[in-house]
């Protein structure tokens, strides 16, 4: 007996039916493959998967690669490098210290230089100090005999005047002291000065006795000092050298060399010569 054919509504059913039970199959099937959902397991959707790194690959544990640049590198020179590593590495002194040093030192300079015009300026604003005046009170001779062509030995004895004017400063005329004679180019006596001390606003007469002792006089030298006798005219040259020391208050200075020239002309060659004519000046060393 066939069976009456299906309507085609329950062949649809048919089918939806035929779908749903085969979802539900699988569904059984995923849910039994997956771990179950345990309190200690609990359920977690799968997660899509990353993309691959495009890192470089880590490398296995224990090993480090540590990158440093060339230049910081330490590392100690050859042998025969050694000086030239130390020439290099020393520290040079720079011109700008040395220029720095070099202008305080000018200014320091500088500066006691114009302290010292300073100080200068002010003692002489109260000291006023005055130049000493030297001149020769007399001169007597003695030794001369121009009628024999033996040598001499003449005296001279001259009276000097040292007049220091100063009103603050008074001089010593220290040990060291001494005059020489000359006739022309020829030196005719020589001797050692007196030392003593010249007070403020002095005047002090000190003698001087100079001597030789076998001078030999060339003719035509004692040709002209006849002749010159003869006119009343005999001119010599006195030169002096003393070393003084000022005082100024109760302060000395250091040595100071006195030098005075002196022309002399006398009207004869003897004790009781005078005096026709004299010219003094005085230089002064500071060294």
């Amino acid at each position: 007996m066939k069976s009456p054919p299906l309507s085609p509504t329950a062949d649809r059913v048919h089918h939806r039916d035929d779908w749903f039970s085969t979802a539900i199959s699988d569904h059984k099937t995923t849910t039994a493959s997956l771990p179950s959902s345990s309190p200690d397991h609990p359920f977690s959707p799968a997660r899509p998967a990353s993309p691959p790194s495009q890192e470089k690959p880590v490398p296995p544990p224990g090993t480090y690669v540590i990158q440093i640049p060339k230049d910081q590198i330490y590392h100690i020179p050859p042998p025969e490098n050694a000086k030239r590593f130390e020439d290099l590495t020393r520290k040079k002194p720079s011109k700008s210290r040395c220029r720095t040093c070099f202008c305080w030192f000018l200014s320091a300079v500088a500066l006691l230089f114009f302290f010292a015009i300073i100080t200068a300026a002010i003692l002489y604003l109260v000291f006023q100090p005055k130049s000493p005046n030297y001149s020769v009170q007399s001169l007597s001779i003695k030794g001369f005999n121009l009628s024999s062509t033996e040598p001499i030995s003449p005296e001279f004895n001259f009276t000097i005047r040292a007049d220091n004017p100063n009103k603050r400063i008074g001089i010593y005329y220290l040990m060291g002291s001494y005059g020489d004679v000359y006739y022309n180019d020829v030196m005719v006596a020589s001797g050692s000065l007196p030392s003593l001390y010249q007070g403020k606003r002095n005047v002090t007469a000190f003698s001087a006795a100079l001597s030789g002792s076998s001078i030999k006089l060339t003719s035509a030298v004692r040709k002209t000092m006849t002749e010159e006798e003869r006119k009343g005219t005999v001119a010599f040259r006195l030169y002096v050298r003393a070393p003084v020391k000022m005082k100024v208050g109760a302060v000395k200075t250091w040595v100071i060399t006195v030098k005075v020239n002196c022309e002399v002309t006398v009207n004869d060659m003897s004790v009781n010569s005078k005096l026709v004519s004299q010219n003094c000046d005085y230089d002064v060393d500071m060294s």
